[in-house]
């Protein structure tokens, strides 16, 4: 199973190279149609930028989404050196969008690259990294009166509650690696948790914090 990093949260970072200002756009984004609905909205902010360039990579199931372009800028001199990035840090669920204003001097297509390359390497440094690895989400049902002490017990078993319904009684999903998942099923036989009901729903790539 390959190893994966992504982005916690999106960050905005900016370098100025013999007047020409970059800005560099990384977000976090889960599909093509969310990546695609960004690039519209940082084009649309920066509207009188004169290029846009891009480039992302998104994980699907176990295939990656990738896509760049130069937005004018002369061929392979912006998206493709950020793409190449992305891929060697292996990088996924990840769009990088670095708008220029032009400062009226030419820096040459190898100062082009180098100058888009800096500007994600900037975004990157600054960026809290996750590792994606695989794991398994199941849905559980409890009463309200367990929910404080369930929390408490995900804390401690590394379990995350991404999702959580209010009905008659909570529904939580919860992601997990694939070795917390017999544990948290023992505790559940043995009643060590007092839930209703647990479903193991599929594996997929979760995020976990990466240990410093």
């Amino acid at each position: 199973m390959n190893r994966y990093l992504t982005i916690k949260d999106r960050i905005e970072t900016e370098i100025v190279i013999k007047k020409s200002k970059f800005i560099a756009n990384f977000i976090k984004v889960t599909s093509k149609e969310q990546a695609e609905e960004e690039i519209k909205k940082i084009k649309k902010k920066y509207f009188d930028a004169r290029h846009n360039c891009i480039s992302y990579r998104i994980l699907e199931e176990e295939n990656i989404v990738e896509r760049f372009s130069d937005n004018g800028e002369p061929s392979g001199t912006a998206g493709a050196p950020m793409l190449n990035i992305l891929q060697k840090s292996n990088l996924v669920n990840v769009l990088i969008v670095v708008t220029r204003y032009f400062g009226g001097i030419l820096l040459g297509t190898g100062g082009l690259v180098r100058a888009y390359s800096d500007s994600l390497q900037k975004a990157i440094e600054e960026s809290e990294l996750l590792e994606l690895t695989i794991g398994i989400e199941c849905k559980v049902n409890l009463e309200y009166n367990y929910f404080e002490k369930f929390k408490y017990y995900c804390k401690n078993n590394d379990i995350q509650i991404k999702d959580v319904s209010y009905t008659e009684e909570i529904v939580c999903k919860i992601q997990m690696e694939e070795d917390k998942k017999d544990i948290l099923l023992k505790d559940y036989v043995l009643k060590n948790i007092n839930l209703l009901n647990i479903e193991v729903l599929y594996k997929k790539y979760i995020e976990k914090s990466i240990q410093k």
